[in-house]
């Protein structure tokens, strides 16, 4: 393993911020929060599809803030790196990788035999690459953070989702998770706002497609809102809603962080009986949708690149904190 030399930090030194072409307008809101332009990086490509990121000025010693989430295609990581080491080359001070949404994160164990971690993988990755730090929100498990051999600021999206919650009316609210795995997300919605929390919990044959659930908790009359940390083809989310509702709930909204989106996802969600999906713009909708409200992480992310920056603590940020 190749140990990167973590530098002293220095609050004097340029901070200099860089978008890949994924995140690219989540990076120029996180810049306006921050207070600063994008710098600019151009990427070459060669008529086979391969990649090359050109710096376009000066990141000698500087702060190097790369923005970019790793959705599928892998394309959008292997610009990260490359980013990266560019970077690396450049003799930049402070290497931080701001991913917003961390891909292949839901590959965080081996679930069956024969087959990959690739979340340890990416994590290893990024650092040999010759990233100081990582900084990301809402990763599928917390634990994946001992993943990396680098420091992690892990941002929650409850800092997101909270205050916009609070405007509502929440007195007959109660939280629901969605499957076994997030109840302490869910919970710890639940008892910010001295409410109660149900379980679903579900079993899968294959990957997105779930084969039973059950609702564990009382839910009838209440306004419920899932929680879950991403949204991919919303087939839980849209079954989760109807077994709450055939369980005697008012109403059913979902709060979920990361909308990947995939597959029949919009037209699940058109179709489901969700009055609503909260989101942030930690990846781009492919389309609009009446029933998808989103709400930025840009004034997060642009806090915490700050916080980084003059070494002030991030956990501060957190609702919670």
């Amino acid at each position: 393993m190749i140990h990167n030399q973590h530098p002293v930090l220095n609050k004097n030194s340029e901070v200099v911020l860089f978008a890949g072409q994924n995140t690219e307008v989540l990076a120029n809101k996180i810049a306006e929060a921050y207070g600063q332009q994008l710098s600019k990086i151009t990427l070459n490509k060669f008529s086979d599809g391969e990649m090359q990121p050109v710096i376009e000025e000066s990141v000698r010693g500087s702060y190097v803030f790369f923005i970019q989430s790793t959705p599928q295609p892998s394309d959008n990581l292997m610009e990260l790196l490359l980013m990266i080491d560019a970077a690396k080359r450049a003799s930049a001070g402070y290497i931080t990788a701001v991913i917003p949404y961390f891909g292949y994160a839901r590959q965080d164990r081996k679930d069956k035999p024969r087959v990959p971690i690739s979340a340890k993988l990416i994590a290893d990755l990024i650092h040999v690459a010759g990233a100081h730090r990582l900084m990301t929100m809402d990763f599928h498990a917390d634990q994946i953070q001992g993943f990396f051999d680098i420091p992690v600021d892990h941002l929650k999206s409850e800092a997101v989702f909270m205050p916009y919650l609070k405007q509502q009316d929440m007195s007959n609210v109660i939280f629901a998770s969605p499957d076994v795995g997030g109840v302490k997300r869910a919970r710890s919605y639940a008892k910010y706002f001295k409410t109660r929390l149900v379980i679903c919990d579900k079993y899968r044959e294959r990957a997105n497609e779930i084969a039973g659930m059950t609702v564990i908790g009382d839910v009838k009359g209440a306004d419920v809102i899932l929680i879950d940390d991403l949204v991919d083809t919303a087939g839980t989310l849209s079954r989760a809603a109807d077994i709450i509702l055939e369980q005697g709930a008012k109403s059913v909204r979902a709060i979920c962080a990361h909308p990947v989106l995939s597959g029949k996802a919009y037209e699940n969600i058109n179709n489901s009986r969700l009055d609503e999906l909260i989101i942030t713009d930690t990846l781009p909708l492919k389309q609009k949708s009446e029933k998808i409200k989103v709400l930025s992480a840009a004034g997060l992310f642009g806090k915490a690149i700050r916080n980084t920056h003059e070494n002030r603590s991030i956990s501060k940020l957190f609702v919670n904190g």
